[in-house]
């Protein structure tokens, strides 16, 4: 096996490849627990972690999409090492700055930021357009980014990993396919989030089943990975009605992971 992937639950995920350990969106609280989403908004946890902060291997880096509580919460800013480097949006590395975090790394859409081992290995983390919410809306929720995780190791083969981020599918998303075509793997953040709204309806803020496909449609990862989707009482769109959906167009190369468990990387 050349690398893994552990999903620890939510959009929390443990990526080992060419020489790095990356950590994506921590999210360490336990069923019953709170996360706190602004505005007067919390969520409680309905899911235990699969692992907890203080397990965690040493880290090369956190990617955040979002400064959000089920994202990263307050067990992560108190259990994770104050100077782990975490590449995250401009607004988000403000405040982690601020708690205490002096690595926190600003990402504008399309910006980059590249890693070197000392063998040699090279990862560059690349900043993708993501937006949480349509319309004035957006002024409720935080700046969100997707990334593009690109593995350049020495001994084995390169990788290219597609991260959504708490993203509805928007145009801006159509460029992701023209700068990387040959993506090898997607992690897919679903769950079709709904917040209150008008009509007792609430307000969509995650991609749903259809949203997801849709999404899939237009960016092909090799294979894709769906998470973040049964955590939280926000979570409205289950896993398989996105399964289901993938299935009724014809698209191939889902792979669903349970939480704690790990796949090999490159996935077959």
């Amino acid at each position: 096996m050349t690398g893994s992937l552990t999903f620890l639950g939510t959009a929390t995920v443990l990526v080992r490849y060419g020489g790095f350990t990356l950590l994506t969106d921590p999210n360490f609280l336990h069923r019953g627990q709170r996360a706190y989403l602004g505005k007067g908004l919390v969520a409680k946890r309905l899911t235990e972690p699969a692992m907890r902060v203080e397990d965690l291997p040493p880290l090369d880096a956190v990617v955040l999409s979002h400064l959000h509580g089920d994202h990263f919460d307050r067990v992560a800013r108190a259990g994770l090492p104050k100077d782990t480097l975490i590449l995250t949006t401009r607004s988000a590395a403000r405040r982690l700055r601020l708690w205490g975090f002096p690595n926190a790394v600003a990402l504008g859409t399309w910006q980059r930021h590249q890693l070197r081992s000392s063998a040699g290995d090279v990862l560059t983390v690349t900043a993708t357009p993501g937006r949480h919410a349509r319309g004035p809306a957006q002024a409720l929720l935080p700046e969100v980014m997707g990334s593009v995780l690109e593995f350049a190791p020495v001994a084995d083969e390169a990788m290219q990993v597609y991260v959504t981020g708490d993203t509805l599918v928007v145009d801006d998303l159509r460029e992701i396919p023209r700068r990387y075509p040959a993506l090898d793997l997607g992690l897919w953040h679903l769950g079709g989030t709904r917040v209150p709204g008008v009509l007792g309806l609430g307000m969509l803020v995650t991609m749903d089943a259809r949203q997801g496909a849709d999404l899939l449609e237009l960016v092909h990862p090799a294979r894709t990975v769906p998470i973040h989707y049964d955590d939280y009482r926000v979570f409205r769109s289950p896993l398989a009605d996105f399964l289901s959906e993938a299935e009724r167009r014809g698209l191939s190369g889902v792979r669903p992971v349970q939480r704690g468990q790990t796949l090999p990387l490159p996935l077959a």
